[in-house]
């Protein structure tokens, strides 16, 4: 048998497997272990034997030190004739592979280029062979690393396997090495060994081999238990132990199998990454968090925007998924190999691998010769990524082009335009329909989530057109989602149903998102915040950054839709934190959109203009519909809840009309109650009673509980007569009872009062009020309780309790320093220029002073601070 390498030299190992469950001394390869493998190789390369080689080719796939090129090599030894193992020419220039493998077929040099030439001829491959083999007995070429050969020997050697005429009568066989993922020859027609981790016996048979027999029993279970079978992992480790340790004379470390052996045995796989692939797969090993009994994995957007953070290229991510290094379902990223995310998050940050100057070794301590000199020469250059194929080839690869339109949905979805994210997510679906349907199913769902966000229902629909073969919860989303958007609520509440039943029952956050959003769809509020609480504790759990700003997007938007405005603000604000966190912009102009939302209930003027200044900055230009009409709609009830009527009805108007220019679909309805009361109040009833109307017909559609009653209200306040106004008032509050939102049912009441006091019934009108303004208080809802006092004064009670000297210390600080400056007679332009404000900022801050206070003139101002003074 001959072993010949790249250049000639003798070798027992790779980049890529150094040395692994090979020889533990120099001499004839050991294997431990492997026996099932290499029994594998040898029925599949000679059946029998009688069986001359025929031209087969035998695939073997092994990871880093597992011990590929030992198998090789044994594989070569044991072979019932002339055998030469050719390893990755460390000079990637063209035709560098075969030159090397012919050269040692070749009786001389001068034959040796005689068939080079050959080779780069019409015929290929089988001339070069014809005019080496022939008159010689049967001959077994081991090929190992072949995807790191150049690309002309690689394409020259695929097709000569490929084509079935050079085979016939050839009298050569072939066994082809590569790492796991990595794209292998005549792939599908060639059988595989796989070269899996070491059972327990086999471990413990290379631990014998390695140290000599002289294990101390603990420290040998240890580092059984640590190496995991893995034959380099543990030969390493065994290899870096001192002598004491190892016998059990020494306390041996905390950890056996430390980070140092871990970058040993990897260094000639990152080494052979391109710098920017090596980074980045250093940045997704920092994103990563080790789940029980699963694989480090974390969100692709995590990752992506982990990299942007410290300006690392994204785009090699499809070249590690390709080359199997990572694995990617969806929006979810993973190492395959829990050794290797280990070793990636280990290495230097920039330049090759540390250990050695970034050698491989073998499991004998020695290292091995390096396929990746640096710096390439000019004729090296020319070579291709070798995470993998060729750029053309990847191009091609239908796979790999799906996966990075997934790439650029997610860029877009995150905080980009989101119709362009929709349309990578649409054209990555078809892509991958045929191959890869679950990810396909994932886009098909990205695509509709971007559609919601720009409110277009037809693009919704489109992206629900899922493949047949789809099934299950996927499938009944889908139909209840499109029953929803045509407007067909029986036929969607069964399947719609059927997922919130079976998400409720799942501990994975993404489903339980999406049961959550089913819910929504329902308007079952309180299982859709308690879906989503659910699937922001295992979100957290399991470290899935990118995902938390949208589980609390929802989670938010549940709580808003429940009246429940403490906790939407309060999830908002941990989204945006979130977002930010996560570069996703378009996910924080949503979460300023549901806080200006909240700040218009409390009444706090200045919050609702900044966060809706902040939420349109963003969601105007990307095409957020949802984010838009939330924050045009906090700015018009502001506007109400300050008594500008008008203004609030002509910010309303255009969110409440149907089609392609009115609000968001999904919002569109739930904007109707807030208008009518504006356009009633400023003459616009005509508007108003067309807007109830339609929204009649959505209230009976069942989708919302707090519908009913909010549209007896509407009704209420268009009445013509006053018995008519008082019976629909009566039945928005019996409807109220049923409806789950306290806030709106407060709204109803204090609506109730204002009506019954104009009508010159205070007595009547102070119950009402009273309610309303506990509910208001309840909830935080300091604009709306101003207001409530208000009525209750103009009934002669008093309005709310009064307030007390020590009340004053409540206040904020700059409320405090303006109440002493108009205590002591100071007016609001004055104030305004003394603390270098605007007096409207000032007259803000005085008002909220006056409720907080519970008082109504500058008089009871300057008295109450004086007491407080006193007492201090």
């Amino acid at each position: 048998m001959t072993v010949t390498g790249s250049i000639g030299q003798r070798v027992t190992g790779t980049d890529d497997d150094p040395g692994g469950a090979g020889a533990v001394a120099a001499g004839p390869p050991v294997l431990y272990g492997r026996e099932a493998e290499l029994a594998a190789v040898s029925q599949l390369l000679w059946p029998a034997p009688e069986v001359p080689a025929d031209g087969r080719v035998v695939c073997v796939a092994g990871g880093p030190g597992e011990g590929r090129s030992a198998l090789l090599a044994r594989a070569a030894r044991d072979f019932p004739g002339e055998a030469h193992v050719v390893g990755a020419p460390g000079r990637q220039v063209p035709w560098s592979g075969a030159r090397a493998l012919l050269a040692a077929l070749a009786p001389s040099g001068a034959a040796g280029s005689r068939a080079a030439r050959l080779a780069r001829g019409p015929e290929g491959i089988a001339a070069a062979l014809a005019s080496l083999v022939p008159g010689r007995g049967p001959v077994l070429l081991c090929l190992d690393d072949f995807p790191l050969w150049d690309a002309h020997s690689r394409a020259a050697f695929t097709a000569h396997w490929r084509s079935p005429g050079p085979r016939q009568g050839a009298r050569a066989a072939w066994l082809v090495g590569s790492a796991p993922g990595r794209p292998l020859p005549v792939a599908g027609a060639a059988p595989l060994v796989r070269l899996p981790r070491l059972t327990r016996a086999g471990a413990r048979a290379l631990l014998d081999g390695a140290s000599g027999g002289g294990t101390c029993p603990a420290v040998a279970e240890r580092l059984l238990d640590e190496a995991a079978g893995h034959p380099g992992v543990l030969a390493e480790a065994v290899r870096r132990l001192p002598p004491e340790v190892l016998d059990g004379t020494v306390p041996a470390p905390g950890r056996l199998v430390d980070d140092g052996v871990l970058a040993r045995v990897y260094a000639g796989l990152l080494g052979a990454l391109p710098a920017d692939g090596r980074r980045l797969l250093r940045v997704v090993a920092s994103a990563c968090a080790p789940a029980a009994g699963a694989p480090y994995r974390t969100e692709v957007g995590t990752a992506l925007a982990r990299a942007r953070a410290q300006r690392v290229p994204v785009e090699a991510l499809d070249g590690l998924v390709a080359a199997g290094l990572l694995d990617r379902r969806g929006d979810a990223l993973a190492f395959t190999d829990p050794f290797l995310a280990r070793a990636a998050g280990a290495a230097p940050a920039a330049g090759r691998p540390s250990g050695d100057g970034g050698r491989p070794v073998r499991a004998d301590g020695a290292a091995a010769p390096s396929a990746s000199p640096a710096p390439p020469t000019a004729h090296e250059r020319h070579r291709t990524d070798r995470l993998g194929p060729p750029p053309v080839v990847r191009a091609r690869s239908g796979v790999a082009r799906g996966r990075a339109l997934l790439t650029r949905g997610f860029a877009a979805l995150a905080g980009g335009p989101v119709m362009d994210a929709h349309e990578a997510f649409t054209q990555a679906a078809k892509v991958l329909r045929d191959r890869e349907p679950a990810e396909a199913a994932d886009a098909r769902f990205l695509a509709m989530e971007a559609a919601w966000a720009a409110g277009d229902v037809d693009a919704c629909l489109a992206a629900l057109d899922l493949a047949p073969a789809a099934g299950g919860t996927e499938r009944a989303f889908a139909e209840g989602l499109r029953a929803a958007l045509t407007v067909r609520p029986d036929q969607a509440r069964t399947p719609l149903s059927r997922v919130v039943a079976v998400g409720a029952a799942r501990d994975e956050p993404r489903l339980l998102l999406r049961a959550g959003s089913a819910a929504l769809v329902l308007g079952d509020v309180a299982a859709a915040a308690r879906l989503h609480g659910r699937a922001l504790a295992r979100a957290r759990a399991e470290q899935r950054a990118s995902l938390l700003p949208r589980i609390l997007e929802h989670l938010a938007y549940a709580e808003l839709r429940a009246g429940r405005y403490a906790r939407a603000g309060h999830a908002a604000g941990e989204g945006l934190r979130a977002a930010r966190a996560t570069g996703q912009l378009n996910s924080a102009a949503h979460q300023h959109a549901v806080l200006a939302l909240v700040a218009s209930v409390t009444g706090d003027g200045p919050s609702v203009a900044e966060h809706a200044e902040r939420a349109l900055a963003i969601g105007r230009p990307h095409g957020l519909t949802q984010a838009v009409t939330l924050a045009e709609w906090a700015l018009a009830r502001a506007e109400l809840g300050g008594g500008l009527a008008a203004q609030a009805a002509a910010r309303l108007a255009p969110l409440v009309r149907p089609g392609p220019h009115g609000g968001h679909f999904a919002l569109r309805m739930l904007a109707v109650p807030c208008f009518v009361e504006a356009a009633v109040a400023s003459g616009r009833a005509a508007e108003a009673r067309a807007a109830t109307e339609e929204y009649a017909l959505w209230a009976g559609c069942g989708l919302d509980r707090p519908a009913p009653a909010q549209l007896a209200r509407c009704r209420a306040l268009l009445a013509p007569r006053g018995e008519e106004t008082g019976r629909w008032f009566g039945e928005a509050l019996r409807r109220h009872e049923d409806g789950g939102n306290d806030f709106e049912r407060a709204r109803t009441l204090f609506a109730y009062g204002t009506w019954l006091r104009r009508r010159r019934r205070p007595g009547e009108a102070r119950g009402p009020l009273r309610d309303a303004l506990v509910t208001f208080e309840r909830a935080s809802a300091e604009g709306w309780a101003r207001q409530a006092r208000a009525e209750l004064r103009a009934t002669g009670a008093a309005g709310g309790r009064p307030a007390e000297p020590s009340a004053v210390a409540g206040l904020t600080p700059q409320q405090q320093r303006i109440a002493r400056l108009v205590a002591c007679g100071a007016t609001n332009q004055e104030v305004a220029t003394r603390l270098s404000l605007s007096p409207r900022t000032v007259d803000h801050h005085l008002r909220g002073v006056y409720a907080r206070l519970q008082i109504r003139s500058r008089v009871e101002l300057s008295a109450l601070m004086a007491e407080a003074e006193t007492r201090a």
